[in-house]
C-alpha cells in the first residue's frame, strides 16, 4: 500500500504520525493508498523548519525570488498532465477539468512572477523641511495555507506562490481526501531552486489544524473550506493574534431572464451546476426563472442534465465523474429525496445511477428539482454534489431580493440580453463575485476571489492585490539628515510639518 507522508525541510517521511487514513479511487470504490495523519508534534517541526528557512529566504533579493517563481512555473507548465493526472485518480474529476484546475494555479504563479512590481514602495521627497518619507513591505514570517479537496492543486496555487514570492516561508495542510498532489508540488519547488524549509507539507486531519491555529511561530492562516469550519478558523486563529482569510461556503444563484438565449444559458447552466460533480464553491446550485422562462428553462435544462456522460474521470468521453467519497454520495441523494418530500417536483434523478465497469464506484447522477422554495432543506444547506435547485421569481427585483436573502455570498450570475437589467443586477446583489452571461465568476489571477457574507470570515480574499497585501505588512520610515539643510530645533510640541 502507498504512503503519502509529509514533506518537511525538503524531504517526504511519515514523522511521529502512528495513524493513517484510507485515500480512495472514487471511480472503483477502492482504496489506492493511505496518508498519516500528523501530529501536533510533526506540525511543530514544520514550523521550526519554515522558521529557520525564513531567516534567508526573507533576505532573498526580489530578483531571486521572481527567477525561483520563473523557475516553479515553467516545471508545472511542462507536468501539467502529471498533475492532472493525479487529482482525477484522487479527487475523481475528469482529465480535462482536472487540467483546467492546474492552468487557473498557474495563472497565479504567473501573477506572483511579478513580485518585484507588486512589492514597489513609495515615496516623499521633501514631505516637510528636509524630511523624506518613505514605505516599503515586509514579508510577515511562516505562514500556513489550510485547503479543502476539491481543488488539491489550484486553491493551495492561490496561496502559496504569492506567500513565497513576498517572502514568507510556507507550511501547508492539504485534504486527507486527496493529498498526493500536494508533495508533487513540494517536488517542484525543490527542483525549481526554492531552499528547503520554505515549503513544506504536512498531511492530516483536526489536530494539524489547531497546531498551525495555535502555534505562536504561524503568522497567518488562509483557509477554505466550510463556513462552519471557516468560522471556527477564523475565531480560533485571531484569538490568538494571527491574519487569518477563510473562506467558506456558498449557494451561487444563476438568474434566467426572459430575454436569456436559452439555449447559451442552459448550456452554461448545466455545465456550471455539473462540472466536477457539483463540488466546486462556484458551481451553480440554483437556478432563479424570472417571469414565463420557469417551465422552457426546465424543460430544456432537465433534457441536458439527463443526457450528462458520467463515468470514470480517466475516461476521455466522460463529463461528470464521481464524487469524492461513499458518504458525500449517500449524503447528496439524501438530498434529492428530502427536496421531493418537501415539495419541489423532481424532474431529474440522479440517484442509483450504476457505472458499467465501475459498479463500486462513488457515483450519482445530475439531479434537477424544480418548484423549490427558500424553506427547502435542499435549497438551505450547500450540497456540495451535482443537484440543481430551480426556483421561481416574478420579476428583476424579486430575484435579487432573493439572492440576498441568502446567508452566503460567494458568487452569483445573471443570463439576460438587457445591459440595464444586467447593471441592475450587479449593482443590487449582496454578492462579492458577478457574472454576466458568465456562470462561474472566477476572476482572474490579478484580481482576487472571495465572497461576502458568509462566504468569507476576515477582510482579505485570496490572490490578487489582496493577497500580497494579505502577506506583507509596511514600514513608514520618516528621515532627516543634519547637515544637509537647516535644520528645526527641538520642541515638545507634537512634530507638525513646514
Amino acid at each position: 500500500m502507498r504512503t503519502v507522508e509529509h514533506w518537511i525541510a525538503g524531504k517526504a517521511g511519515p514523522g511521529t504520525s502512528t495513524r493513517t487514513a484510507p485515500v480512495w479511487n472514487p471511480a472503483t470504490g477502492r482504496q489506492q493508498a493511505q496518508v498519516v495523519l500528523g501530529t501536533a508534534a510533526d506540525t511543530a517541526e514544520a514550523v521550526r523548519a519554515a522558521a529557520a528557512a525564513f531567516e534567508e529566504w526573507s533576505q532573498a533579493s526580489l530578483s531571486r525570488r521572481a527567477k525561483t517563481l520563473f523557475a516553479f512555473r515553467e516545471l508545472v507548465g511542462a507536468r501539467i498532465g502529471e498533475l492532472a493526472a493525479v487529482v482525477s485518480q484522487e479527487h475523481g474529476k475528469v482529465l480535462s477539468d482536472a487540467r483546467g484546475e492546474v492552468e487557473r494555479g498557474l495563472e497565479v504563479v504567473e501573477f506572483a512572477c511579478g513580485i518585484p512590481h507588486l512589492l514597489k514602495g513609495s515615496y516623499s521627497d521633501q514631505a516637510s523641511t528636509d524630511v523624506d518619507v518613505l514605505s516599503f513591505r515586509q514579508p510577515l514570517g511562516v505562514v500556513a495555507g489550510i485547503t479543502p479537496f476539491n481543488f488539491p492543486v489550484m486553491v493551495p496555487m492561490w496561496m502559496h506562490p504569492v506567500a513565497i514570492a513576498c517572502g514568507n516561508t510556507f507550511v501547508l495542510k492539504p485534504s486527507e481526501r486527496d493529498p498526493s498532489a500536494s508533495l508533487l508540488m513540494a517536488q517542484l519547488w525543490q527542483e525549481a531552486g526554492l531552499p528547503d524549509g520554505v515549503f513544506n507539507v504536512v498531511q492530516g486531519g483536526k489536530e494539524v489544524v489547531d497546531a498551525l491555529l495555535d502555534d505562536p511561530g504561524v503568522a497567518a492562516v488562509s483557509f477554505v473550506g466550510s463556513t462552519p469550519v471557516a468560522r471556527y478558523v477564523h475565531e480560533r486563529g485571531t484569538a490568538a493574534g494571527k491574519r487569518v482569510q477563510a473562506l467558506g461556503g456558498a449557494k451561487n444563484h444563476a438568474v434566467v431572464l426572459p430575454d436569456a438565449d436559452l439555449d447559451f444559458a442552459s448550456d452554461h447552466l448545466v455545465a456550471a451546476a455539473f462540472g466536477s460533480a457539483g463540488e466546486r464553491c462556484m458551481a451553480v446550485s440554483a437556478a432563479v426563472a424570472v417571469g414565463d422562462v420557469g417551465d422552457r428553462l426546465v424543460d430544456v435544462v432537465s433534457a441536458k442534465a439527463a443526457a450528462v456522460t458520467v463515468g470514470s474521470g480517466s475516461d476521455p468521453a466522460s463529463e461528470m465523474g464521481p464524487v469524492i467519497t461513499r458518504e458525500a454520495r449517500d449524503r447528496i441523494a439524501g438530498y434529492v429525496g428530502s427536496g421531493e418530500r418537501q415539495g419541489a417536483r423532481l424532474t431529474v434523478d440522479g440517484r442509483g445511477l450504476v457505472v458499467p465497469g465501475h459498479e463500486e464506484g462513488f457515483f450519482i447522477g445530475p439531479s434537477v428539482l424544480d418548484h423549490v422554495t427558500t424553506t427547502m432543506d435542499v435549497y438551505r444547506d450547500e450540497i456540495f454534489g451535482p443537484v440543481l435547485s430551480v426556483l421561481r421569481a416574478g420579476t428583476v427585483e424579486e430575484a435579487i431580493a432573493l439572492v440576498n436573502g441568502n446567508p452566503y455570498g460567494n458568487g452569483t450570475a445573471v443570463f439576460t440580453s438587457s445591459g440595464a437589467a444586467a447593471r441592475q443586477f450587479m449593482r443590487g446583489v449582496t454578492v462579492g463575485m458577478i457574472g454576466v452571461n458568465v456562470p462561474i465568476p472566477v476572476p482572474m489571477a490579478y484580481y482576487s476571489f472571495g465572497g461576502w457574507k458568509d462566504s468569507l470570515f476576515g477582510q482579505s480574499r485570496v490572490h490578487g492585490p489582496d493577497g500580497v497585501d494579505f502577506y506583507t505588512r509596511t514600514k513608514v520610515v520618516t528621515s532627516r539628515w543634519p547637515g544637509l539643510g537647516t535644520p528645526l530645533a527641538a520642541s515638545y510640541h507634537f512634530p507638525t510639518s513646514s
